[in-house]
């Protein structure tokens, strides 16, 4: 007798035979529902950029238990949690002289965690580092990102140089996980406690896009016009977008892995 196929088991069977159109047609109606849903339940939409912070601060919280029980930081970029410090140290310093807040609490806390990861990677955990994995040259993330914040920034009445800087961290913020994807593309075998993290900045990146976009639709655009003027509206919105893009496959991935039961994800050859 053939087995009975969960349900799950057969949407996902469904999906996979699906053209890659029909499946970003599929990702985009099922990021237009949850964010309908979110904006039915969650009434202040700045609480979803403080659970935000919190996924992120959580997804960090599980590096250090990996790396305080495990002893490895087998499969871990060094080169994002550096990108991660860099722009967590830009905007922790711009909500200090700009808009401190709840925010700039947060940010401290994930900062000191993070800078934690970094130490324990670089003399603790050493010998377990895949430096040939890890092969993104940070340079290739951080020039661009200084580029464009000198091309388009915010318009407001703060210093020029604190303009740019808020625009860094915003544009390094969004690719800051491209040298963690390039690790996990190069071994295609990624162990649980590094997929949990992943995922949590997916989710992150998820909420912290949900209340931009939230914000814009109940403000009727007005969000944008009190951004300033010009592109850097737009391109607050649109790095939003791409942080969140970028986690989407890997996310998608990641939850086929976890309701078929499986600890370690193993990525087909294309994803991220």
């Amino acid at each position: 007798m053939k087995a009975t196929k969960s349900p799950i088991h057969a949407v996902t069977k469904w999906l996979r035979r699906q053209p890659p159109k029909m499946k970003l047609f599929l990702a985009i109606l099922s990021g237009i529902a949850a964010l309908v849903f979110l904006r039915m339940i969650v009434h202040d939409h700045d609480n979803l950029f403080v659970a935000a912070e919190f996924v992120h601060a959580l997804g960090v919280a599980l590096l250090i238990y990996k790396l305080a029980q495990e002893k490895t930081c087998a499969g871990l970029s060094l080169k994002s949690q550096e990108l991660t410090a860099i722009f967590l140290a830009v905007r922790l310093y711009c909500s200090f002289v700009m808009e401190y807040d709840i925010h700039t609490l947060l940010d401290t806390a994930t900062l000191g965690t993070t800078l934690w990861v970094i130490y324990m990677i670089r003399f603790k955990l050493k010998s377990s580092y895949m430096d040939a994995k890890d092969n993104l040259a940070i340079y290739y993330v951080v020039i661009p990102c200084a580029v464009l914040s000198l091309l388009i920034h915010p318009t407001t009445r703060h210093h020029y140089a604190n303009r740019i800087l808020w625009a860094f961290c915003v544009y390094l913020e969004a690719v800051s996980v491209l040298p963690q994807l390039r690790v996990m593309q190069n071994t295609k075998i990624v162990e649980p406690f590094t997929a949990h993290y992943v995922f949590a900045l997916g989710v992150a990146r998820f909420l912290s896009c949900a209340h931009w976009v939230l914000q814009v639709l109940d403000t009727r655009g007005r969000l944008l016009t009190a951004l300033g003027y010009g592109l850097w509206p737009s391109m607050v919105l649109l790095s939003e977008i791409v942080q969140t893009s970028i986690l989407a496959d890997f996310c998608y991935y990641y939850i086929k892995s976890l309701v078929g039961g499986q600890l370690v994800l193993r990525l087909p050859s294309g994803v991220v």
